[in-house]
């Protein structure tokens, strides 16, 4: 201790001090004897905090030490400046997020991390590692992002807030009594589980989802916005996963909560989630009016990036229509692609968007325009996505089959095939399957078409019994 703060401690009233160290042993949900230790007594603790004594400095700062904290943030603690500072530093970070400026919004929110850290406002820590994770989902680091959400989320047993540990105050606002689960944890949980879908996961896409639902059961957040788009992301979740019944029984009852609460947010996710899933069953036709109702709700909102997401795969629905419905498709991905560049969408959803407008360019007669695009979807997914690589190496094929070039098309629904092979059980990729198996046959080739429909079939999974060869009767 330096001859400043050994002077600040002789002139700091003792109720002061002891405020701070009361807060900070809190802070760490420690109780009293756990703070103590083998350093000091328990009634010693008792009495500084009371403000019935002052420590020398060599207890202050073992004091100090075992809290994780520098002796100065006990002499003359953390200012409100410096905590509305922080609090500025990541409300800049969320909106370079939103506005597509993927990497500065993660570096704002990595060093608005360690400040947080340095005065101990875990709540603060909390926020700016929840925004790190985002950018970095955002830039396609999907398992970076996933390391960053695992600790915010807990185990799958929620963990109380103030259990040792834990360090600064924490946002409990809402917080479900007892079993530590706050607003911030569920949105952790939803991107979380959205994160181990995007990187094909699917099991602990729905357990780690579920696991917070289920702490969520019987307290006063199961009725929140963010517990109905936990459960339609885990809906989302159980139907790539192929457990359709499970996934379609969760959505119903995300869309019955959602009419309960009556926001747009809430009643927009569960909308969206349903029109997917009527799409994936067949039903293109059920499944536009519930995109287009969630639509308009999310119009409503700020939340640019899933609205241009929505619009991207309100024109696949309008695109799988008999007849395509072309130029309504067109208009929706044309303004999605504005609202993408304006977001905090990532690479995955602007590739997507630029699929969906290769295709409209293919249809409607703009064969060159729609083979440049897809040709560049395809070289930016190559490391992210195989199977958005896979499908832009099809739609080329596509294109050049449209220029007769048939052997050219075959080589690139190959090149495809040989994509989708490292892609486990998928319902994505299993549909790929399918319109490649099509494709090849098109062109000729039967024996590349026979291994595509058995690679649908086991992505569904599906096997085949074992055949019995009878005897040969003599």
């Amino acid at each position: 201790m330096d001859v400043s703060d050994a002077k600040l401690l002789q002139d700091i009233r003792p109720s002061e001090l002891g405020e701070r160290l009361r807060a900070a042993r809190l802070a760490r949900g420690w109780t009293q004897t756990e703070l103590a230790g083998d350093l000091v007594s328990v009634g010693y603790v008792s009495r500084l905090e009371s403000g019935q004594r002052r420590p020398n400095a060599e207890v202050l700062e073992s004091l100090a030490q075992r809290l994780d904290l520098p002796v100065d943030h006990l002499l003359r603690g953390t200012t409100a400046r410096e905590q509305d500072e922080i609090r500025l530093a990541l409300d800049f970070a969320e909106l370079s997020l939103e506005n597509g400026d993927h990497v500065e919004a993660e570096v704002g929110a990595r060093s608005a991390r360690d400040r947080a850290r340095a005065v101990s406002r875990a709540d603060l820590v909390d926020r700016a590692q929840y925004l790190v994770a985002r950018a970095l989902e955002a830039q396609g680091s999907v398992d970076d992002a996933i390391l960053e959400l695992e600790p915010l989320v807990g185990p799958v047993s929620a963990i109380p807030c103030g259990k040792p540990g834990n360090v600064g105050p924490r946002d409990t606002s809402g917080e479900a009594a007892g079993r530590g689960i706050a607003i911030p944890r569920v949105r952790a949980a939803i991107a979380l589980s959205r994160c181990y879908r995007i990187s094909g996961d699917l099991n602990l896409a729905v357990t780690r989802g579920e696991s917070v639902l289920d702490d969520l059961a019987g307290t006063p957040l199961e009725s929140a916005d963010e517990a109905v788009q936990l459960a339609v992301t885990v809906a989302a979740a159980y139907y790539e996963r192929g457990d359709t019944g499970q996934a379609v029984r969760t959505c119903r009852k995300a869309i019955a909560q959602a009419e309960q609460l009556g926001t747009p947010k809430a009643r927009a996710s569960a909308y969206w989630n349903a029109s997917i899933m009527e799409s994936e069953r067949g039903s293109v036709a059920e499944a536009i009016p519930l995109a287009e109702r969630a639509l308009a709700l999310l119009a409503e909102g700020s939340d640019g990036r899933n609205l241009a997401r929505l619009r991207t795969v309100l024109a696949d629905m309008q695109l799988q229509l008999d007849p395509p419905e072309v130029a309504e498709a067109q208009r929706q991905l044309e303004q999605a692609a504005e609202e993408l560049r304006d977001s905090s969408a990532g690479a995955a959803d602007l590739a997507r968007n630029d699929l969906g407008l290769a295709r409209v360019k293919l249809l409607a007669g703009d064969v060159e325009g729609a083979l440049v695009l897809s040709t560049s979807v395809h070289q930016a997914m190559l490391e992210l996505s195989p199977i958005a690589a896979a499908d832009a190496k099809a739609l080329q094929g596509q294109a050049a089959a449209a220029y007769g070039r048939s052997e050219e098309a075959g080589q690139a629904y190959r090149e495809a095939v040989m994509l989708l092979t490292g892609v486990g059980a998928d319902r994505d990729a299993a549909s790929l399957w399918f319109e490649l198996a099509g494709l090849l046959e098109s062109v000729g080739d039967l024996d590349s078409a026979r291994v595509a429909y058995r690679s649908a079939a086991a992505s569904t999974g599906l096997r085949g019994r074992p055949v019995a060869i009878p005897s040969r009767v003599s």
